[in-house]
């Protein structure tokens, strides 16, 4: 009898456990490779960190450029950016989680206009893919990217 309610009692934490595994949220913390929304090519290799509970993307290597883009400046950014190194630039930041595998409340610059906008993430596919959203003043008003989780 002892056996059997260790081993029900086991089963049961078990399931609870892998249950919190399951609808724990993920993290997009790590390494993505983005891709243009309008060409469908390959861009770069950006690095999401996490500081202080807000999500931050530094572009790490740029995609068929030479040298991997260590040498490309963003000549169409202004203020602090401008003329600045695209490697090592930290293109999104500020993204709060809102729970349910989404942060939002931050901004994303496009280097190829050196626009900056509102934005927003959600993780799909299994924390496998990224929804980026860059708008300006209402979500409805962007556009999105989708980047691809590199292992």
């Amino acid at each position: 009898m002892k056996r059997k309610v260790a081993f029900i009692s086991a089963a049961i934490a078990a399931f609870f456990s892998i249950t919190m595994f399951l609808y724990a949220q993920q993290s997009p913390v790590g390494m993505w490779k983005t891709v243009d929304d309008e060409t469908g090519k390959e861009k770069s290799y950006l690095t999401i960190t996490e500081s202080n509970g807000k999500l931050y993307g530094t572009i790490a290597k740029l995609i068929g450029e030479p040298n991997d883009g260590k040498d490309k400046l963003c000549t169409k950014c202004t203020g602090s950016f401008k003329d600045k190194h695209l490697v090592g630039m930290t293109i999104m930041w500020g993204l709060k989680s809102e729970g349910s595998n989404k942060w939002s409340g931050g901004h994303i610059m496009d280097p190829n206009n050196g626009k900056t906008y509102r934005c927003l993430v959600e993780l799909q596919n299994g924390g496998k893919k990224l929804r980026v959203r860059g708008f300006i003043g209402f979500s409805l008003l962007g556009r999105n990217q989708f980047w691809y989780r590199v292992k």
